[in-house]
């Protein structure tokens, strides 16, 4: 179940294990970075659905990840374009984002605020999705899995633009 208000978190709890659950809950990492009064600034950019939703609602979210009762951090790819996202109705503007190449920036960026650490960034992206779908040999580095690895200089410091951008869209919010 994809999540997006604190009000859907006394449904979930964090003590069962991953496997064993017969509802599980995700969030989507825009959603624990935007709130509604980003929508002054992006507009229809960040017109989602389910959409994006008071401030509340994200810390409320973030707390739940952090203890256990959503499972996986997911993401949205709804790669529209910039046309598409600008057309003259909002009503009939496509909802979503295309967020598959920022995700793990995204919780990164928390990572340096000290909000969540690197290994429960690890669990929630990497170690639950793998289990929660039963995808062999994945998730994890281990001896005899795939070697599907990422490596990052913590340190260095950029910014998204239209020219390191990979979509097809060529657009990030």
């Amino acid at each position: 179940l994809h999540l997006t208000t604190e009000d859907e978190l006394k449904y979930f709890r964090n003590d069962i294990p991953i496997e064993e659950k017969r509802i599980t809950a995700e969030i989507c990492a825009h959603h624990l970075y935007f709130d509604s009064t980003d929508y002054e600034q992006y507009g229809s950019l960040i017109k989602c659905n389910p959409a994006i939703k008071e401030p509340r609602h994200r810390a409320g979210l973030f707390e739940a990840l952090l203890d256990g009762r959503i499972d996986v951090i997911a993401t949205d790819h709804a790669p529209h374009t910039w046309t598409e996202k600008h057309s003259d109705n909002y009503m009939t503007q496509p909802s979503g984002v295309p967020l598959v190449q920022h995700s793990l920036n995204v919780m990164l960026e928390f990572y340096h605020q000290g909000k969540i650490s690197l290994e429960m960034i690890i669990q929630k992206m990497c170690h639950d999705p793998a289990r929660l779908f039963q995808v062999e040999k994945r998730g994890y580095i281990k001896e005899g899995y795939f070697a599907d690895l990422a490596l990052l200089d913590l340190e260095h410091k950029w910014e998204v633009n239209k020219f390191n951008i990979n979509y097809k869209c060529a657009w990030s919010p």
